[in-house]
């Protein structure tokens, strides 16, 4: 990267942030854009520091952002430009950062699905090993019962509160790899295990029918927890240029990012399992919706993602919040 050129571009937004922490007093548009600029220089710093670390801008950068942290105060956390920063930067940026382990862990996630259900349809002893033939005759009545027996807006609380937990046990246990491993394998084995008996007996359209529509971005929510906690596990076994400590604490950080927006993102695919999953929609109606919840979402990840990223935005907390120098280096 060419520090000059970086530096005179960027320079009048640095002069105006300057000019902010001296004013003795802002109005709400001022202490807005004081937020909003430090955030960007924030940004600033970071890239500078990754690309072109010069002791002299880096130094400049820091008393700055010192000054205007401390000008903003405690309100500059609570503020809506904080929470778009969160939306539209470091949460997208960070799910793009990490892509390759999240896509990674879905294809494999998907492959163990449709290779046990194969394994199960070509071998139907093993389904008399674990349901006898009254339970395999209540078990479409249970799938199909389950979106609609309680009151739409007391089940999407209850799925989301439930994938909640499982995503945050997936990115809690990343540190110890194996956990994780086991979480989305009990995950994925129950799927295959239900769909390949429903299958059998002649109700698989069904079973995709219910599954589909908030299965694919509830599933991909967790493939992208499970993927964000491996390589929070991977983050002290090969920290890279880092040290472990300085790796591990940046992945934390991270993971706490993602953790926050799948929050988001699972509200989203709790509404569509408990209002569009039993709606009399037709099947295909209610899987386009499905479809274009995924899109949406892949669309946020490569798009808003890919453009924050560019920025460069990692899902890391900005340099300057971070005062320990393990953090500040990460």
């Amino acid at each position: 990267m060419d520090l000059d050129a970086y530096v005179l571009a960027h320079h009048a937004e640095w002069e105006r942030l300057e000019t902010l922490t001296r004013k003795r007093r802002l109005d709400g548009a001022e202490s807005d854009e004081l937020v909003e600029r430090y955030q960007r220089v924030a940004t600033h710093l970071s890239v500078i520091r990754t690309a072109a670390p010069d002791a002299g801008v880096i130094t400049y950068l820091s008393l700055l952002l010192s000054r205007a942290r401390n000008r903003s105060g405690a309100a500059r956390s609570s503020t809506w430009p904080g929470v778009r920063t969160f939306a539209t930067e470091r949460f997208p940026a960070a799910l793009y950062r990490l892509r390759w382990w999240w896509l990674g862990t879905a294809a494999a996630n998907v492959v163990v699905v449709f290779v046990m259900m194969w394994w199960m349809l070509a071998h139907p002893a093993m389904e008399q090993s674990l349901l006898t033939p009254r339970e395999v005759d209540q078990l479409d009545h249970d799938v199909s019962g389950y979106y609609s027996q309680y009151a739409a807006s007391h089940f999407a609380a209850e799925v989301w509160t439930n994938n909640v937990w499982v995503t945050g046990l997936l990115l809690a246990f990343g540190a110890f790899g194996l956990p994780v491993v086991y979480l989305l394998f009990r995950n994925v084995a129950n799927l295959a295990v239900i769909g390949s008996i429903m299958t059998r007996h002649g109700h698989g359209p069904e079973f995709w029918g219910l599954i589909l529509p908030h299965g694919l971005l509830e599933l991909t929510a967790v493939f992208v927890a499970g993927g964000v906690g491996l390589r929070l596990f991977w983050s002290w076994v090969e920290p890279g240029d880092l040290t472990r400590s300085q790796s591990f604490a940046r992945e934390g950080r991270t993971a706490g990012t993602v953790a926050l927006g799948l929050i988001g993102v699972l509200a989203v695919s709790g509404c569509i399992e408990a209002f569009v999953t039993p709606s009399p929609l037709p099947t295909w109606a209610r899987i386009a919706i499905g479809i274009l919840a995924e899109a949406t979402f892949l669309a946020y990840v490569f798009v808003l993602g890919r453009r924050a990223a560019a920025r460069g935005y990692t899902g890391d907390l900005d340099p300057a919040l971070l005062e320990d120098p393990v953090a500040s280096q990460a």
